[in-house]
C-alpha cells in the first residue's frame, strides 16, 4: 500500500487532535517517566503528550516513513522508531501506553489488550481511542461503492476486511481483571466540514487508502466521484454550506 499522505492527513489536524486531547484529559494523576505512543503518525499526539507530561521520555512507533519524518520535525524532543506496534515489546516496563486512532489496526484485541497491560509498571496507564465506525454512513458508503463498479472483484475483499473492534462490555471484560481502574466511554464528534469534497479528502487521507491502493491510477477519479455522489445524498448541507461529519469514537483508560 502507498505510504500515508501527511499533508492530507494533517489538513484536518485540529479535528483529529481533539480526540487525543480528550483522551489525555481523562488520564488519572500520573508522573510518567516513560511514555510510548503507538501508531504515532506525524507526531501531533507526541507534542500534546510532551506538553502535558514535561520531562517524560516519549517513544513513538509507526510503520510509515513519511509520518515518522513529519514526527521528527514536529517533535524533536521525542524518539521515533519505524516498527509495527503489534510486534513491539519494551526493553523495560513503561508508565503510559497511549494509542490515539491506532489500536483498531491490531487484530485479536482479546489477547492484545491484556498484552499491552503487561508492559506497564504498577500504576501505569493504557489510554486508547479508536474510531467506532462500523455503522457510520460514510464508511458504509465506501463499502457500497467498492462493490458497485468495474473494481468490485478487487475491492470486495477490502470491504470485508474492515477493522472490527469490540464493544464496551468486551473491553471491560478484557481490562478489569488486570486493572485497579477502568473507565470507558463513547463520543460522537460533530465536525463541520467545507462541503462534500472535504469529507472525501478526510477519508482519502485515512479509511479510503486500502480501497484506492487496489485501483488503477485512471480508476481512482471515477471511484471517488461515485463516492462523492453518494455522500451528497447522505449528508445535507447546512445553511452556510458546511456538512456535518458525525464521527463516533470509543475510548478507554485503564490503570494497572
Amino acid at each position: 500500500m502507498p505510504d500515508w499522505d501527511c499533508d492530507l492527513y494533517l489538513k484536518f489536524e485540529r479535528e483529529r487532535a481533539q480526540a487525543a486531547r480528550d483522551l489525555i484529559s481523562r488520564i488519572p494523576p500520573l508522573a510518567p517517566r516513560r511514555i510510548v505512543d503507538l501508531g504515532c503518525g506525524p507526531g501531533n499526539s507526541a507534542a500534546i503528550l510532551a506538553h502535558c507530561f514535561r520531562g517524560a521520555d516519549i517513544l513513538g512507533l509507526d510503520t510509515s516513513e513519511k509520518m515518522l519524518e513529519a514526527a521528527c520535525e514536529r517533535a524533536p524532543f521525542a524518539r521515533f522508531l519505524r516498527q509495527d506496534f503489534c510486534d513491539w515489546t519494551p526493553e523495560e516496563p513503561v508508565d503510559l501506553i497511549f494509542a490515539n486512532a491506532a489500536l483498531h489496526f491490531a487484530p485479536d484485541h482479546h489477547q492484545f489488550v491484556p498484552k499491552l497491560l503487561s508492559f506497564l509498571n504498577p500504576g501505569g496507564v493504557l489510554a486508547v481511542q479508536m474510531p467506532n465506525v462500523l455503522q457510520d454512513a460514510a464508511h458504509a458508503l465506501m463499502r457500497m461503492v467498492s462493490v458497485d463498479g468495474p473494481w468490485a472483484e478487487r475491492l470486495a475483499p477490502v470491504a470485508k476486511s474492515r477493522a472490527i473492534i469490540g464493544s464496551l462490555d468486551d473491553y471491560y471484560a478484557w481490562l478489569a481483571p488486570h486493572c485497579r481502574m477502568v473507565e470507558l466511554w463513547q463520543t460522537i464528534y460533530v465536525h463541520p466540514l467545507d462541503g462534500h469534497d472535504a469529507i472525501v479528502d478526510w477519508f482519502v487521507g485515512s479509511a479510503l487508502r486500502p480501497f484506492l491502493a487496489k485501483l488503477e491510477r485512471d480508476e481512482a477519479p471515477a471511484f471517488l466521484a461515485h463516492y462523492r455522489r453518494e455522500l451528497e445524498m447522505a449528508y445535507t448541507p447546512q445553511a452556510d454550506g458546511k456538512v456535518l461529519l458525525l464521527y463516533p469514537r470509543l475510548f478507554f483508560v485503564a490503570q494497572r
